[in-house]
């Protein structure tokens, strides 16, 4: 495809782009997937390559942590879906892991493009099974690889979150968990949550809220700066979608 039919970058706030696609739990329209829940996207660059397989089932065994926040996975390789069944085999040999979630059959880049999830400067990006040069971040067809892209998507179908690592670098499913429920817990209480923050630590109170609307709202308010206000939040509702 060329740059000029390439989909402009997506921002936070944006509409998650609409898609019909195969996966290895059979045909989807992605708006029908995201429902009423959230959906984490996440791209990978290549089936049976050693950093997505340890990453697909990193995901795999996290999954129920996600279903109880109301929160879908959904993966994409650009392959074909009976190469995903074939490695699905291997990723759940390796981990220990039952991938239940579907993984996106798109060989020809089309849901890659739609969402920019697209190297072009990353030299580390040729799987070695294509034996191009180093310094190619195209596949033996001339097309860019998909990188390692993550994109948190609310029942509003709006793009919450974007994340992109090289190829050459797993993720941390941890932090991304993290993330989401950085997320639902803002949504929830009208918070948002400082540096390393996890469920059950104290969230700011949004600038949004006047102090005296914040004090009626959060008894245990501690002001540090005007605009710096803390607050315990009740502990099963902070990830609770």
């Amino acid at each position: 495809m060329a740059n000029e039919e390439r989909q402009q970058p997506l921002r936070l706030g944006s509409i998650a782009p609409n898609f019909k696609a195969e996966t290895t739990k059979g045909p989807i329209d992605f708006h029908e997937f995201i429902g009423d829940g959230w959906v984490v996207l996440f791209s990978h660059p290549e089936d049976y390559t050693p950093v997505c397989t340890t990453e697909l089932g990193a995901f795999a065994k996290l999954e129920p942590e996600f279903t109880k926040r109301n929160v879908k996975l959904i993966g994409l390789s650009a392959n074909t879906i009976d190469s995903h069944e074939g490695w699905i085999k291997d990723i759940d040999e390796i981990s220990g892991s039952k991938l239940n979630f579907p993984i996106i059959g798109d060989k020809e880049r089309k849901v890659a493009y739609a969402y920019d999830m697209l190297d072009y400067q990353d030299t580390t990006a040729c799987p070695p099974q294509f034996s191009l040069p180093l310094s190619s971040n195209v596949d033996s067809k001339g097309i860019a690889f998909t990188i390692r892209s993550v994109f948190v998507i609310d029942p509003k179908k709006t793009i919450r979150l974007i994340l992109s690592y090289p190829a050459s670098t797993g993720r941390n499913t941890a932090e991304v968990l993290r993330v989401v429920d950085s997320l639902i817990t803002g949504d929830l209480h009208k918070v948002t949550t400082p540096i390393n923050w996890v469920p059950g630590d104290p969230a700011i109170v949004h600038p949004s809220i006047s102090t005296e609307d914040a004090r009626q709202r959060f008894p245990e308010l501690n002001i540090v700066k005007p605009y710096l206000r803390f607050t315990p939040l009740p502990k099963e509702k902070t990830s609770a979608a």
